[in-house]
């Protein structure tokens, strides 16, 4: 009996081991998970089919922001677009046509350590100084009643967080989660909560926002519960919407049919 416990004992603490070693890699690796930016040179010369122009935009810390603008001849406003978690404008350009297409003009940003964009994310605030700056760079060529903010994916937090901080014409969310926190206990439940350094609550933020919130998310999205945008809901003012996106994954819901005709109706 003795050594069958010493034994279990033994099986126990490296069980403990390998978990704190886990947890202790999830702890300091957890930008290269939550964003896997994917940077390229500075000489490198974007090309979109439509008119674009780029931009430098730098913020406190002394760093330098990416940012494109790609403009519409008949422009009714702005769409300041927070992109999701993976890729850089290379990619993410290619959505501007979309909105343009709905007569706004569209501003997309590449967050530190994306792109073109220097230094790399470190903390929640820095994220949200980042997005400020970037707002108050908008605000000096847009009116704000004319700026949309537009978040998709990991962006959806920060953008309802900058909506609460501001008065934009509307807020639009694509896949948005109910926090980073629960995020991590939906689909990691075996890891303490404490772990992670970025606390982005978008259900505190959406009580806060006086500019009309508007929800899209698939029902068959596999990477942000569809769950989450129901519970969301319960913090929603009159007015606010949220719209099912019926055999809607994660990808591309910027190209959905059904997405792009509400939100012509939405954007007149």
């Amino acid at each position: 009996m003795k050594l069958l416990y010493k034994i279990l004992i033994w099986i126990a603490g490296i069980c403990a081991g390998i978990y704190i070693a886990i947890c202790c890699f999830l702890y300091f690796k957890q930008e290269k998970i939550i964003f896997p930016g994917s940077k390229i040179p500075v000489a490198y010369k974007f090309d979109f089919p439509g008119p674009f122009h780029e931009y430098t935009i730098k913020v406190a810390d002394g760093n330098a922001l990416s940012a494109c603008l790609f403009t519409d001849p008949k422009s009714k406003g702005l769409i300041f677009y927070l992109h999701g978690n993976g890729g850089d404008l290379r990619s993410w350009g290619d959505v501007a046509k979309y909105y343009n297409a709905l007569g706004y003009d569209v501003l997309i940003l590449d967050y530190p350590g994306y792109g073109k964009s220097t230094g790399h994310l470190i903390s929640t605030q820095q994220l949200f100084d980042v997005i400020s700056t970037t707002y108050a760079f908008i605000r000096h060529k847009y009116p704000e009643n004319h700026i949309v903010i537009l978040g998709y994916s990991i962006g959806t937090g920060p953008a309802a967080w900058l909506a609460s901080q501001n008065h934009p014409q509307k807020l639009i969310l694509l896949a948005p989660y109910y926090s980073l926190t629960d995020m991590v206990q939906k689909y990691y439940p075996y890891l303490p909560g404490f772990i992670l350094k970025y606390h982005i609550n978008t259900y505190q933020y959406i009580p806060h926002i006086t500019a009309p919130v508007i929800i899209f998310h698939g029902d068959i999205d596999e990477v942000i519960y569809y769950g989450f945008s129901l519970k969301l809901k319960h913090y929603f003012k009159f007015g606010d919407t949220l719209i099912t996106l019926h055999n809607q994954n994660h990808q591309d819901i910027d190209q959905n049919p059904d997405y792009l005709k509400n939100l012509r109706r939405m954007l007149r």
